[in-house]
């Protein structure tokens, strides 16, 4: 049993089972596309996965071989796009369209035992999770503040770890 919790819920197996979701979900270009909806959603997945600060930062490494390599073997995208093509594909996807594969990843977990350790009340589960940058406003605000400019000219002030 822990030989398949630790298959399914290792990075490749997460990233397979995204990558299998992302396949069966409809693209939302008409006609002939170059470049499958699959690859820009992993490629954009990639970018938070491998910790890249921007799209800006990813477009310049992203035909490095090292990257190319990480690319290829964990989240099976071929050609690598840039932070345009990226934008220009994922821009108008739908959210709701990805939830289908939210749905898929939090299932592998009670299989695998994963939830187990954090079962606490009446079947609900106790997770920890990082708060910060939830709260924000347009008049509380203090010299630790980051800050968000809105496009109507409106700031905010919020925090983030």
């Amino acid at each position: 049993m822990l030989a398949t919790f630790r298959k399914h819920l290792s990075a490749p197996g997460l990233l397979k089972t995204l990558r299998s979701c992302f396949q069966k979900g409809a693209d939302h270009r008409p006609g002939k596309v170059e470049i499958a909806l699959v690859d820009a959603l992993m490629s954009g997945l990639a970018v938070f996965g491998l910790k890249y600060p921007s799209l800006l930062k990813f477009d310049e490494e992203r035909q490095e071989a090292s990257v190319r390599h990480n690319l290829s073997r964990l989240y099976g995208v071929e050609r690598a796009l840039c932070d345009t093509q990226l934008r220009e594909i994922l821009d108008p996807v739908d959210p709701r369209q990805l939830r289908p594969a939210y749905k898929a990843l939090f299932a592998q977990l009670p299989r695998g035992k994963g939830l187990a350790p954090y079962a606490y009340l009446e079947g609900y589960y106790l997770l920890s999770i990082e708060g910060t940058g939830i709260f924000s406003s347009s008049q509380i605000g203090c010299p630790e503040c980051c800050i968000k400019h809105a496009r109507s000219g409106e700031m905010s002030y919020y925090h983030q770890l």
